[in-house]
Formats: C-alpha cells, sequence, structure tokens
C-alpha cells in the first residue's frame, strides 16, 4: 500500500499520480509526500563533444535524483545543434541513454557564432525551443530576424543576455569582493541592457521571449514594467542567486557562474521578483565541468557549477521553511510555469517521492552528476527524494 500522501493543491488540479504495478514504496518514517515530477528549463548535459564533464546517462540520472522528469538541455555543444544533422547526434544520445525526458534546444545561429542563423525551420519539430546559451546574440539586427523567425514557427526563444563589449575581461561580478581582491569584475549593465534590447525587439516581432538566469535587479524590473506593457516575456532565475550573493564568495571555482553572484541588492531584488510573479521559474543552469578544471580558483576556472540534486531541497528549506514563499509558489516555479510556457501537459506518470523531514548535509561527492562543483557543500537542508517514476516506470531509488 503506498504510505505517502498526494499533494493536494489547487496550483495543480487533477494531479493523480500513476502508482506502477509492483512499485514498491521505499520506507520512511518521515513526511512523505508525493510531488509532480519537477521541470527544468535550463540544463548543460555536454554530450555530444564534452562527455569528460557529463554524459545525458549521468545528468538525466541525477536530475532524476533531483525530483525531475523533463529537463530541456542547452545546444553548447560539439557539434552545435545548428542543423538537422548536427541535432539528430543529440538525439540519437538522448534516445539511447536518458532516463527521464531530455528534450533538446535548437541553436538560434550556426555554432552559435551570431553570424548567420540556424535551420531554426528545419529543427522546430524535434526541439523544445531555441537558444544560443553561453553566447549572447550582440547583433541587433540578427536578433530580431530570429526572433521573427521563432515567432513564425511558435517557439519560445531563450536568451543568453550579454553583452560581450562590456566585460572586459571579467569573471565575478563588478562590486565589493572583486575590488577588496584584485578580481576583474562583470558589470551588472552586460545583462541587463541586452535584456531592454530584446524587449523592444520582442514587443516588435510578437515573439515568445523567454530570459535565462537572470540575476541583477534592473533586469528584474525591465522584464517587470514589460509585463505589465504586455511584451510576451518569461524568465527564470536559479538556487544560487536566490541564496547566495557577492559577500559568500570564496577563492574556489565551485563559486564560479555566468552571470556572477551579484550584491545583497540584487539578491533582495530577486525574492521580490520570486514573490510577485515576476520570476517565472526556477531553473539550475547545471553546467558540469571536471574537478581539474574547477580547481583553477576564481579566475582561471570555466563558468559553471551543477544543482540539480539539490534544487528543491535548497530552495524549499531557506525559501518556504522560512516562510519567504508558500509551497504553491514553489510548486508554480519548478511544475506547472515551466511546462505552461514551453506547451507541454502535466503527465500523471510523472512523480517523485520526497521526505520532506530528512535533514541531512550536502555532499558533492555523493552526486550522480560528474560535476562535483555546488557552492553549497556542507549546507544543511531539509527534503531526500526517495524515488522518482517517468512515464509509469521507476527510474530512480534512494
Amino acid at each position: 500500500m503506498l504510505k505517502a500522501s498526494v499533494l493536494k493543491s489547487s496550483v495543480i488540479p487533477g494531479f493523480e499520480p500513476i502508482i506502477p504495478e509492483g512499485c514498491v514504496i521505499p520506507s520512511s518514517d518521515g513526511e512523505t509526500v508525493i510531488f509532480p515530477g519537477f521541470c527544468d528549463v535550463h540544463v548543460h548535459f555536454r554530450e555530444p563533444g564534452f562527455s569528460y564533464k557529463e554524459t545525458i546517462k549521468t545528468g538525466s540520472l541525477a536530475a532524476a535524483r533531483g525530483g525531475y522528469t523533463e529537463v530541456f538541455a542547452m545546444p553548447n555543444l560539439n557539434p552545435v545543434p545548428d542543423s538537422v544533422p548536427h541535432l539528430n547526434e543529440e538525439l540519437e544520445l538522448i534516445n539511447r541513454d536518458a532516463v527521464i525526458s531530455v528534450r533538446p534546444y535548437g541553436a538560434l545561429t550556426e555554432g552559435e557564432k551570431g553570424r548567420v542563423s540556424a535551420d531554426l525551420e528545419g529543427m522546430a519539430p524535434l526541439v523544445i525551443a531555441f537558444s544560443d546559451d553561453g553566447k549572447g546574440v550582440q547583433d541587433a539586427g540578427m536578433m530580431r530576424e530570429v526572433m521573427a523567425r521563432c515567432a513564425s514557427l511558435n517557439k519560445v526563444l531563450a536568451a543568453h543576455c550579454e553583452d560581450e563589449s562590456l566585460l572586459h575581461g571579467g569573471y565575478i561580478h563588478d562590486g565589493r569582493y572583486a575590488a577588496a581582491h584584485g578580481h576583474r569584475g562583470i558589470c551588472s549593465a552586460s545583462e541587463w541592457k541586452p535584456i531592454e534590447r530584446d524587449l523592444k525587439l520582442a514587443a516588435e516581432t510578437g515573439v515568445k521571449y523567454h530570459v535565462c538566469h537572470v540575476s541583477a535587479k534592473e533586469s528584474v524590473k525591465l522584464i517587470r514594467d514589460a509585463k505589465r506593457s504586455g511584451v510576451n516575456v518569461t524568465c527564470e532565475t536559479a538556487p544560487h542567486y536566490l541564496l547566495l550573493d557577492e559577500n559568500d564568495l570564496i577563492e574556489d571555482g565551485r563559486f564560479k557562474m555566468n552571470p556572477p553572484l551579484r550584491s545583497r541588492e540584487d539578491r533582495e531584488a530577486l525574492l521580490e521578483g520570486l514573490a510577485d510573479g515576476t520570476i517565472d521559474m526556477i531553473a539550475t543552469d547545471h553546467a558540469p565541468h571536471s574537478a581539474e578544471e574547477k580547481a583553477r580558483g576564481l579566475e582561471k576556472s570555466p563558468f559553471g557549477i551543477v544543482g540539480i540534486e539539490t534544487a528543491f531541497p535548497l530552495v524549499y528549506t531557506h525559501l518556504v521553511k522560512k516562510g519567504v514563499i508558500r509551497m504553491d509558489r514553489l510548486l508554480e516555479l519548478l511544475v506547472t510555469n515551466p511546462r505552461e510556457r514551453f506547451g507541454l501537459a502535466l503527465s500523471n506518470g510523472d512523480w517523485a517521492l520526497w521526505d520532506l523531514s530528512e535533514e541531512y548535509a550536502i555532499d558533492p561527492d555523493g552526486f550522480l552528476s560528474m560535476g562535483k562543483a555546488s557552492p553549497f557543500a556542507g549546507w544543511k537542508v531539509l527534503g531526500r527524494c526517495l524515488m522518482t517514476v517517468h512515464d509509469g516506470r521507476t527510474v530512480y531509488t534512494k
């Protein structure tokens, strides 16, 4: 017999989990609850091209352990999925190795170089959306062109917003920590100025515009104002931007991501945006690298941290339990809003069983992901995923 309560919430009307025949529910003496499978619109599973960092198999297993049954894989791969033949290389790996639903993004431009548009029409039936994540489209004319084509295809355009002319070799936020420790900083304008440009283009083209990994207070205000004026825009942020800021930085590559951890005022603006609906979803930007790469410190290690196994426990512990947001709001951010924006239905065959009372310290050495670089190592959290079911099949058990 299933000894777990099914969460009843107006946020998720009609959700009734399908229990696989013969399914053995892990025993727990704690507060167990079944949630619908989470949906992460921003992950990097590194295949094809960079399997020493992560694979479709390890990434999807890590996602399942985090309670996710649906993820969208970004296109900064080799080859870049900018055409059907290149995309098919990724799809073959997904079909062979993924334990959950892994939906690829198609690139906006050839090689994500921003100069020639990719084969959007050819890839449209095979991808969840389009993005050049990892690279901002620098030319406004090119962005207008791909926006118009995405609009005609009824596809979301997910934008990595970064003005490269404003970077000046920076690698952490241009703030107090950078000044005090002699680091080159990344200014917030490198993020919010492209958003400002794109919002005007989105209003002109009518595209479904989605802003990736929002980190700056100016970005939140721009998106809030654009929504009020009727622009078809959504956005995401990540747990690390909600729970950390530049005051938490140490000289360690596991604190280096793009965009960087910004000021306390930026983090507070993100929390306000989370509460008032400006921010539509929480994504992880799960971006694994090898241990050797991330051991090079703030200046020399590559951008990116892992987070798909820790996202829910962190946000549940530090935002829900502390009264910053309600549980039904968290489920909007992780379950319903991502699927609604990208045109997906919630499946009763996708769910995860959680023990919300289990407390433990985050230990990256135990991650299923090949990446171990987490700024939350050692943090105590509540909430352990005991089992994940995708499409009526058990894909993870503790």
